[in-house]
């Protein structure tokens, strides 16, 4: 008769092993329903957006006469400012289709094109002011509508298009004469905010980014540092240290919109900082970045083995040049791989950025940090809130812009961590 605490035993053994290959398996179709909704977003983001980066494109021969424009062929830069680029732009247009004569078709017929039209004549005029009384031949972006139409016709997709019959007639006759064609679009990484999708950029968004980012790091960077060295290396353990180190916790954890209301209440209001600039974006990221930075700091200096300040003492070191020459080196790995992801996260924040007024629109790219700017973020926020159709793709094809930068900055961090640590060694 077989032991009954051996049969009790194997069935243990047999719930313990499919306890086991129940849990792998959960945890195998978790990471997969994880990844399979990761995938569908990406996915999704990249069949709505990949469109944002072609744009259809119209080359046509415009007459720069100077009755048109209204200046003479020796203007000032002033006078080309004023100059009638509309009108230049109507009549190029509508040379093509002379027998197109009542107003109303003429109005249907210019709608054809981009209001960017005239931004690319005025440039012409700026770059080239010899061409002034010349014919030029441009090529100029369509209107948005004629944009989606023409790239869903070319993946032979049928949409729900506002152009009408008439429209759709001369849209084919100008692609028939092969005027009309698709080009990467450049514009959409050069060009600042537009009320018109066809001609809206995120350069202005991506500066502004850069500028507040830069600002970000200038501040928070020596500040968390300076502070996660005198808490770890100099400070002693007194009731004031451990308020402060508790508090330092739970700021990392404040929901960032408390950052953009202080910087909304103390930075704008009374320290007068430029509203809606990249300097109180700055601040505001910086303020929120810091505990960040100050807690990887600390963490990494605990890391570094005591026998080196140890070593570093009986050599006759200070307390300085030991942790400045000895402890930091080893900590910093640590150290930039916590700032960097602390950046990363600055730079997907919306919230603070909206409370001090970086919602604006901003139709140029800003030259200084105290320009008026937004941000990429907020650049997104912004147009997925508009009613036009052709920001729809332009808002997947920021995120992925967003999406890239993040990629790039963790893998910088983790670059530099591993050469940290090779070089320490």
């Amino acid at each position: 008769m077989p032991d009954q605490n051996l049969i009790q035993q194997q069935k243990r053994d047999r719930r313990r092993m499919f306890a086991d290959m129940r849990f792998r398996a959960y945890g195998i179709l978790g990471l997969m329903i994880a990844g399979g909704a990761l995938l569908f977003l990406l996915g999704n983001i990249f069949t709505t957006g990949y469109d944002a980066f072609r744009q259809t494109v119209i080359t046509m021969e415009f007459n720069l006469n100077t009755d048109d424009l209204g200046i003479s062929q020796t203007a000032s830069v002033e006078a080309i400012q004023q100059a009638n680029t509309l009108k230049v732009a109507k009549q190029a247009l509508y040379a093509l289709f002379p027998e197109v004569s009542k107003s109303k078709d003429k109005r249907n017929l210019y709608k054809l094109i981009s209001l960017g039209a005239e931004h690319d004549i005025r440039n012409q005029l700026f770059n080239h002011p010899e061409s002034i009384g010349s014919k030029v031949t441009l090529t100029v972006p369509m209107s948005s509508d004629v944009d989606q139409f023409y790239k869903a016709s070319q993946r032979g997709e049928e949409i729900k298009s506002r152009l009408d019959q008439q429209q759709q007639q001369w849209l084919q006759t100008l692609i028939n004469k092969k005027m009309v064609t698709v080009k990467f679009n450049s514009d959409f990484f050069t060009r600042a905010d537009s009320r018109y999708p066809e001609i809206a950029g995120i350069g202005g968004a991506v500066v502004g980014s850069i500028y507040t980012l830069m600002i970000c790091l200038l501040i928070s960077f020596p500040l968390g540092v300076a502070a996660a060295i005198y808490l770890e290396e100099f400070s002693r353990d007194s009731f004031i240290t451990r308020i402060v180190e508790a508090n330092i916790n739970n700021l990392a954890a404040v929901p960032s919109v408390i950052f953009g209301l202080l910087g909304l209440a103390v930075i704008l209001n009374t320290f007068n900082a430029p509203r809606s600039t990249p300097l109180a974006g700055g601040i505001v990221l910086a303020l929120m970045t810091l505990p960040t930075i100050i807690i990887a700091c600390r963490s990494a200096i605990k890391t570094v083995p005591p026998s080196i300040r140890e070593a570093g003492m009986a050599m006759g070191a200070s307390k300085i040049q030991v942790v400045f020459h000895h402890v930091m080196p080893a900590a910093m790995s640590g150290t930039l791989t916590g700032t960097i992801i602390g950046l990363a996260q600055a730079l997907g924040e919306t919230a603070p950025l909206l409370m001090i007024g970086m919602v604006a629109f901003i139709a140029n790219v800003p030259g200084t940090p105290t320009d008026p700017a937004t941000a990429l973020p907020v650049q997104i926020y912004l147009w997925a809130e508009s009613a036009e159709r052709g920001f729809v793709e332009k808002t997947a094809a920021a995120i992925m812009v967003i999406i890239v930068f993040l990629i790039v900055m963790n893998l910088l961090a983790v670059l530099i961590r591993n050469k940290t640590r090779i070089s320490n060694k």
